[in-house]
């Protein structure tokens, strides 16, 4: 390196080695402003070294560093100094120093386009200076045009705009474009700003699909994406990619503006407390002021959620907001406004357009584009949900009293879900009306019906209007209703002692036609519901007969007599689910699954298919009792469907999760994890969040995981884990949310908090009778610490998972967890003989096993053998990797020999196990062919490739390129042969 020449001896290497070090820990630490304090003082140091490549790769650093934070407009003063050292000498500077200088030309030109201090003059000189300088340096103008058009993006020129996005794709990519992702989804920007949120998403895929990233890539793209895929109501892609992208921006500092996308999508998606979590976890983002343009962005979006919240009647609701006080939505909505209007007028100013308010003030008077969009993580509704009711059909006028006394009566007699609000309608209209005493008691019964056990003294009052407008047996049932409110107030024996008196009466009034068979049906069926009662509260046999009885009763009475009479049918499906129940406390599931699937069809086939919705979940529950899934499944799609909108929310939660288990266990993961999602959707909604909407998130973290979206499950899973208890919901439902958290951060490659997670997990199955969780656990927590260059608490954690391995009589766990051991010691200064102690205790727990194994057991003979079989392999690679490089030809070659004895017996024991491990054997042919090259005997390896070639046949027999491996291996076989024998061969 050219500034290398001027140092003063060995010492200034060492001193610049050391600065290097530091700085390459110091961009591995957290983005945020003491990564920035770390990188001035490194500066520092490097200025002490009289090195001027020092000075320059710590100002790029320095630079680098203010780029990703909040203090992005520090970077102007490093860069000045930069540009002066290359303009001085630019001979200081090495090819990859020089590389950066003109690379960081366009983080200028943003940055400038973020500080509205900075003239739009001084950024057209700017562009014009990087056009010459790329010019002079031979770069294309690709870099330059894109820079060109997102300065005439921001402030408003759509047709200058145009033409530089033009000229930009058109331009040749070199060393100085941005990165295929950044490109992408800048691009993709630009076309949904202009209103082709198609084209956008077709730009962005291959960056939300992985196929593109960077330090920064897809995270913004995920935050962008997301009101385009809310416009074109594609839902499902929308939660995903919040899921998924706020994880990855969450801590990162220098991402304010796709942070705030991510608190609009949930202002926009009726997830407004969730965007307020979002907001408390970031209380700097609201004064932060090195970054103008992405604190626009947040004030913004802020204000947009103030407003959803003060629109709600949320006003007064206590939000976070910025430090030094307490704020309330409509506060903090005045504030925020306020804010972002001040900031985008400096823009404006700057820019000599109006523009960026104008984008400013369209972006805060956003409306939601979706009413509710369940995400699936931990959230309580900001305002009540509402009642689950039909819409009232919308008429010309005000109906008048007669008219809402028939309605009422109406829907009363065809038993519809709104015949109790329709009745409470009359008594509103009839405030000062005389009306008659029928009228009056309906109104008195109705009221009473919704009141339950508090409606005793309203069902008396029914049933003395009912006698004053000459109706006994309506009365009668009235009081029979009385006594049945009395039996869910929980006293059963007066409840029976009071319906006995309008049962004997209603009777006789039966049997000389002064009643009829409606009325005598309800005292005979409100009879049988406080006998029912009786046998929930108690076990006597004769509690059942007698139910028995009083069910049949009315069955008796009614069967064959409803025609057009949706109340009688209702007592005959009713009387049937009864019948049902006691059948299922007899011990007799399948006639009580029967009677349940009359009764269930009874009311549907009445139009009441509300009331089939308690009987076909219990069917399911007996259905799955009796080992039916697809019965079980088929009454749940069942209950869903039939209750519709007039489902509670608790109910449709316990059904959805129903669902989703029995839907999950056929392996219908995709549909199974909706079920799931919506279970715990109507959970939070039922205010059951943290009791069942924990197992729904649970269940719904394990289908993501299964489903390969890890980082959705993770999401899910880390909101499910502060809700589940091993009280509430066992120790088994926390044990698995926490492993499976593990292995969606193992995935993620976030090894340390992998680990955190399973030796949680590990920590509690610690204390279970059977131990093979508790093992798996450890070895997966010690996978995870080796991932995260950890290998001495790797080690521990291996070696504890052996130990009960051991225990468990497991030889494979046992075997792997010494591989991995010595694996880890090789890695260790001065491990190579403790990884080869380790890698022969594996080898002879393999022999031992096999030894004892017993002759009757093939399968677990042929797992031992080939358990051996890759210990081997192992120890054959573990030892040509323990040489060190400056060890002695001979030491190198005894090592080698050691090596390639190991192999050969891989080899060996591979092929006792015949075409299952054709795969396993080849692959240690090669290896061993390839050290045979390196012990300087060509022959033994061109054998060694020419086996592996014998091995797979022709190449012919692969004519479709399906056997991977095959193809792999003869590759692999012709390279060594080409090698060992040269071109002639």
């Amino acid at each position: 390196m050219s500034g290398v020449d001027g140092m003063d001896g060995d010492r200034g290497v060492t001193a610049f080695d050391a600065l290097r070090r530091a700085m390459a820990e110091n961009g591995e630490e957290p983005e945020g402003p003491a990564r920035n304090a770390r990188a001035e003082q490194l500066l520092a140091e490097a200025e002490k070294l009289n090195i001027p490549l020092a000075v320059i790769e710590a100002l790029g650093h320095q630079l680098k560093v203010y780029n990703y934070s909040s203090e992005k407009a520090k970077m102007f003063v490093p860069f000045a100094r930069l540009l002066r050292m290359w303009d001085e000498s630019p001979e200081d500077f090495d090819e990859y120093e020089t590389h950066a200088l003109h690379w960081v030309f366009k983080w200028m030109t943003a940055g400038m386009l973020d500080q509205p201090h900075i003239p739009l003059a001084a950024m057209e000189k700017w562009l014009g200076e990087m056009e010459h300088r790329y010019r002079l340096a031979g770069h294309s103008e690709r870099a330059v045009r894109s820079a060109e058009y997102s300065v005439a993006a921001h402030v408003g020129d759509l047709e200058r705009a145009e033409r530089a996005y033009t000229a930009w794709l058109a331009a040749d990519r070199d060393s100085m474009a941005d990165c295929h992702a950044c490109e992408l989804h800048e691009q993709g920007w630009w076309q949904a700003q202009r209103g082709r949120d198609e084209e956008a998403l077709e730009l962005w895929a291959p960056v939300l699909e992985g196929e593109f990233t960077c330090a920064h890539e897809p995270h913004a793209a995920l935050a962008s994406s997301l009101r385009p895929l809310l416009r074109l109501g594609r839902l499902d892609e929308a939660r995903a990619n919040h899921l998924r992208g706020f994880r990855l921006v969450r801590s990162m500092e220098s991402m304010r503006g796709a942070y705030a996308d991510h608190v609009e999508f949930c202002a926009l998606s009726g997830n407004e407390a969730r965007a307020l979590e979002l907001l408390a976890e970031r209380p700097a983002y609201f004064t932060d002021d090195g970054h103008p343009r992405s604190r626009l962005d947040f004030t913004a979006v802020v204000a947009l959620l103030m407003d959803r919240l003060t629109g709600l009647g949320l006003g007064e609701r206590p939000v976070p907001g910025p430090a030094g006080r307490s704020w309330t939505a409509a506060e903090l909505a005045v504030h925020a406004r306020g804010e972002a209007l001040a900031l985008a007028a400096r823009f404006d100013e700057r820019n000599g357009t109006a523009h960026v308010s104008e984008r400013t003030r369209a972006r805060m008077a956003q409306r939601p584009l979706v009413e509710r969009l369940p995400l699936g993580v931990r959230a309580v509704r900001t305002v009540a949900a509402p009642v689950a009711v039909p819409a009232a059909p919308v008429t010309a006028r005000e109906p008048d009293l007669p008219s809402l006394v028939a309605e009422a009566r109406r829907l009363s007699d065809t038993l519809r879900p709104n015949a109790v609000e329709a009745w409470a309608a009359v008594a509103r209209a009839a405030e000062g009306v005389e009306l008659d005493p029928r009228d009056l008691a309906e109104i008195a019964d109705h009221e009473a019906m919704d009141l339950g056990p508090e409606g005793l003294e309203l069902f008396e009052r029914a049933a003395e209007l009912y006698a004053a407008a000459g109706d006994p047996g309506e009365t009668l049932a009235a009081r029979a209703r009385a006594a049945y409110v009395r039996a869910l107030a929980g006293d059963v024996e007066e409840a029976l002692a009071a319906v006995t008196g309008p049962y004997d009466d209603v009777l006789a009034l039966y049997s000389v036609d002064d009643t009829g068979v409606r009325q005598t049906a309800s005292v005979l069926m409100s009879r049988a519901r406080i006998l029912m009662r009786r046998v929930h509260e108690g076990d006597d046999e004769a509690f059942l007969s007698d139910a028995e009885s009083a069910v049949r009763e009315v069955l008796a009475l009614v069967e064959g007599r409803t025609a057009d009479d949706v109340r009688l049918a209702a007592r005959v499906a009713e009387g049937q689910a009864m019948l049902a129940e006691l059948a299922a406390r007899t011990g007799d599931l399948p006639t009580a699954a029967e009677l349940f699937t009359w009764a269930a069809t009874g009311f549907v086939e009445a139009g009441l298919p509300w009331f089939a919705v308690e009987y076909e979940a219990r069917l399911a529950g007996l259905l799955h009792h009796l080992g039916d899934p697809a019965g079980t499944e088929r009454a749940l799609r069942a209950a869903l469907e039939h209750g519709g909108a007039h489902l509670e929310a608790i109910g449709r939660a316990q059904l959805h999760l129903q669902l989703a288990e029995v839907v999950g266990g056929r392996g219908g993961a995709e549909e199974a994890a909706e079920h799931a999602l919506e279970a715990a959707h109507w959970a939070d909604e039922a205010g059951e969040g943290p009791t069942l909407g924990a197992l729904a998130r649970h269940q719904l973290g394990g289908f993501l995981l299964g489903l390969g979206r890890w980082a959705e499950a993770a999401e899910v899973l880390e909101s499910a884990l502060p809700d589940l208890s091993a009280e509430r919901h066992g120790e088994g439902a926390v044990v698995q949310a926490r492993w499976w958290l593990g292995d969606c951060l193992s995935e993620l490659g976030e090894h340390r908090e992998a680990a955190e997670r399973r030796l949680q997990a590990a920590e509690i199955a610690r204390h279970w009778p059977e131990q093979h969780d508790h093992a798996t656990l450890a070895h997966l927590a010690a996978e995870s610490l080796g991932a995260a260059g950890l290998p001495v608490e790797a080690d521990r954690a291996y070696a504890r998972a052996g130990a009960l391995w051991q225990d468990l009589g497991n030889v494979h766990g046992l075997v792997r967890s010494l591989r991995a051991r010595a694996w880890l010691a090789l890695r260790a200064e001065d491990g190579a003989d403790t990884a080869r102690e380790l890698m022969a205790d594996a080898v002879r727990e393999c022999e031992a096993a096999l030894g004892d194994a017993r002759d009757d057991d093939e399968v677990a003979r042929q797992r031992l053998v080939g358990e051996l079989g890759h210990t081997h392999r192992q120890f054959g690679d573990l030892l040509a990797r323990s040489v060190p490089e400056d060890a002695e030809d001979d030491s190198i070659r005894v090592v080698l020999e050691e090596a390639l004895a190991q192999v050969v017996e891989a080899v060996v024991v591979f092929a006792s196990l015949g075409g299952d491990a054709l795969d396993a054997r080849t692959g240690a042919e090669l290896a061993a062919g390839r050290l045979a090259a390196d012990l300087g005997r060509p022959a033994e390896a061109a054998a060694r490739a020419r086996a592996v070639l014998d091995a797979y046949g022709d190449a012919s027999g692969d004519r479709d390129g399906t056997d991977v491996p095959a193809q792999a291996r003869r590759a692999e076989a012709e390279q060594l042969l080409g090698l060992v024998e040269g071109p002639e061969s």
